[in-house]
């Protein structure tokens, strides 16, 4: 029987996998030993194994672990939308106004969410550039096979990288070699061509197998539900709608039948979510060897560290926006299985340690109780500051809903809504409430959008035009809640930049880009500023 290694045995054994791999190209660089080594592994005997392989792109891949870190893409993606608001509370939350500058979309060239995100990229793409140059210069010991592919999952990362950046900063650096020379600005255009060539170019290279050795890497199914988020975006990103292109990368995960919807929601967010058939592509975590995810810490409030026996005391600043909530459907399981509502029970005594009440009276200040919080992400008991559930990157859900959105923007509505009461099943108890027809998905948004006053009362509606696909957005945001992707959403379906919401007005299309950081534009005299900052 082969062993299975646990989720914290994997990445103590990678990590002391990376750590020989680094010894030995660190000693090989600095010494020249003219005597036969017998007892010792050097360059030139050196036979890259699958681990090895792994260790040399652990540098383009360990990064995205800022994805639910402190102001990491998910506030950056979430923070903004309709969905999650950070308010001040009794115990501080204000910090420098910095989530109001967020809801409100008034953030400059310092706000660190979007610098945060500007630097991580960078920092990963200058790790994936330095790996291919030292491939290239025949500096790391792989043959010229292991090269290729290896070459080909780096630049499938890098794409992924670039996807980020062209998503959120648009006109951005396209840097492809490791060097010292400062980088040219390309437009949002040319940066998306770039990553669509470049997928398309290294899909043939990239594993097939879906299993524990390619988990949590860029696999060709992988690649394809980048093509199709690309895709599905395209409009945005270049003005030329891609949507049957879109289809046709679906098309391709679909048919593999390597992956499917679980039957429970929840099991794609469980601590042990890595063996989930519905997961395309992971980011993996782990509370001791792979650390950074504590979005936790900044949802849950301190008293739920008795509701779920934690051995670290969460922070309780972010909650769920009344309005939101409001929409979701009578009978929806997502809702229980996304949000902590009502009474909340200590584990040891039963007791009523506090009320949770979907009410929000102000971003200038709410009581603890107020607002539902994220429960999505199973706590486990005696959770820690950090998580070890794996984000679900990519999922298969994801590539049913880009179909399904495709199909309904291209005249196709009852197919459209045929995959969207697939996805919808496992949600309902009650089989004709989990059925939507082409017509509902082609209707207005049941979001009632306007800001809102103490009481909860919409008290100026703004902009009150139908949503076109409105209802669409609805059930990719009762899907998805929480998924670090809300902002990208709203923003394709001409939302982010008309509506109001909670205590939040428009404040012009330029904010669908966010600024390029003061420091950057110092440091580098190519950089022009997005428009409108």
């Amino acid at each position: 029987m082969k062993y299975k290694y646990t989720k914290s045995e994997k990445y103590l054994r990678r990590g002391v996998i990376l750590f020989s791999l680094s010894l030995l190209l660190f000693t090989s660089g600095c010494f020249n030993l003219d005597e036969q080594v017998y007892d010792e592994v050097t360059e030139s005997t050196f036979s890259a194994t699958d681990d090895d392989i792994i260790a040399l792109m652990a540098s383009g891949y360990t990064p995205l672990r800022y994805i639910m870190g402190w102001q990491g893409l998910f506030d950056l993606q979430e923070e903004p939308g309709d969905v999650m608001v950070t308010p001040t509370r009794p115990n501080g939350w204000d910090d420098g106004g910095t989530y109001k500058r967020m809801h409100f979309h008034t953030w400059d060239n310092q706000q660190w969410q979007c610098r945060n995100t500007w630097l991580t990229s960078y920092e990963a793409i200058n790790n994936i550039n330095r790996v291919m140059m030292q491939i290239d210069g025949g500096s790391l010991p792989v043959t010229e096979a292991q090269a290729v592919t290896i070459k080909a999952e780096l630049r499938a990362l890098r794409a992924l990288w670039y996807s980020i950046l062209c998503d959120t900063h648009g006109n951005v650096p396209l840097v492809i070699t490791y060097s010292d020379e400062v980088p040219e600005q390309k437009s949002r255009k040319e940066v998306y061509n770039f990553i669509i060539s470049e997928l398309k170019e290294v899909i043939p290279n990239l594993p097939s197998e879906v299993n524990q050795s390619t988990y949590g890497r860029m696999t060709q199914w992988a690649a394809w539900q980048l093509l199709a988020r690309m895709y599905l975006n395209a409009e945005v990103y270049t003005g030329t709608a891609e949507w049957d292109k879109c289809i046709e990368a679906c098309d391709k995960i679909i048919a593999s039948g390597n992956f499917e919807l679980e039957s429970d929601y929840r099991n794609v967010f469980k601590v042990d979510n890595e063996n989930s058939k519905e997961i395309v592509f992971a980011v993996p975590y782990d509370d001791i060897y792979g650390t950074g995810w504590n979005q936790h810490m900044k949802q849950l409030l301190p008293v739920h560290r008795y509701v779920f026996n934690m051995t670290a005391q969460p922070w309780g600043g972010s909650s769920a926006n009344p309005q939101f909530i409001n929409s979701y459907e009578p009978g929806d399981k997502r809702f229980d299985d996304t949000w902590l509502h009502g009474d909340q029970i200590n584990a040891t005594d039963g007791s009523v340690v506090i009320t949770l009440v979907n009410k929000m009276p102000s971003i200038y200040y709410c009581e603890f109780n107020e607002g539902y919080r994220v429960c999505k992400y199973e706590i486990a008991n005696g959770c820690k500051s950090n998580m070890s559930n794996d984000f679900p990157y990519f999922r298969y859900a994801d590539v049913l809903m880009m179909k399904a959105e495709c199909l309904l923007r291209t005249g196709k509505s009852d197919q459209a809504a045929t995959i969207v009461s697939e996805v919808r099943a496992r949600d309902f108890d009650d089989p004709e409430k989990a059925t939507v027809t082409g017509a509902e998905l082609e209707g207005n948004t049941t979001i009632q959008y306007g800001t809102l006053d103490e009481n909860g009362n919409i008290d100026n509606p703004g902009d009150q035009t139908p949503v076109q696909y409105g209802r669409f957005l609805d059930e990719l945001g009762w899907e998805f809640a929480a998924e670090a992707r809300r902002r990208t959403d709203m923003i394709r379906f001409s939302v982010f930049t008309t509506k109001s919401w909670y205590n939040h007005t428009p404040q012009g299309d330029y904010t669908k880009l966010f600024p390029i950081g003061l420091e950057e534009l110092n440091t580098n005299p190519n950089l022009k500023q997005n428009p409108g900052y």
